[in-house]
């Protein structure tokens, strides 16, 4: 159960996140909100169904970051600081394209600077990050089953004729 609902909230994560990535409407402070929002309600759950060990909670780490990067300010030198040190889920692309598909909402938020986001990049530069922007939401994480040893011996089984397993012999 704790591994498919890591499966689960893994591809919660990067479609999501792939749609923010995509689509300039939504990348606004108010999507952070929500984003924010939703993203505790899922971890609530989670929390309320005893599935906080499943590693499910940590899967939705970039979409959590990407609410932050929306919900953050992005004026100043330390801003840019900030930023650098919160998001480390995201790669560098991941950022810069959020930060440039930044669109204000009301008359009280501004658009994310080229300045800034160049001062973003310096910051960024020694990171090595692969050069991928989207996650692959096919992605698989590996099953895995528990071994349960068999309160049975071996020399206590016995074998029925009608099985036709005469090849195999008792050591």
């Amino acid at each position: 159960i704790q591994q498919v609902f890591k499966q689960l909230f893994y591809m919660i994560n990067a479609v999501a996140l792939n749609n923010l990535l995509l689509r300039k409407d939504v990348c606004s402070w108010s999507t952070g909100m929500q984003l924010r929002f939703n993203i505790s309600q899922l971890e609530e759950w989670l929390h309320g169904k005893n599935l906080q060990q499943s590693g499910a909670a940590q899967t939705l780490e970039p979409l959590i970051q990407a609410a932050q990067l929306l919900q953050l300010k992005k004026k100043t030198s330390e801003d840019a600081e900030a930023i650098c040190s919160l998001c480390t889920s995201l790669t560098t692309q991941q950022i810069v394209k959020i930060l440039n598909l930044y669109t204000p909402v009301n008359e009280f938020e501004e658009r994310v600077t080229v300045a800034f986001i160049r001062n973003i990049q310096k910051h960024l530069q020694e990171r090595n990050d692969p050069p991928q922007l989207l996650l692959d939401f096919k992605h698989m994480f590996p099953v895995l089953f528990p071994f349960n040893p068999s309160a049975i011996t071996m020399d206590s089984i016995h074998l029925p004729a009608s099985l036709n397993l005469d090849f195999l012999n008792k050591v």
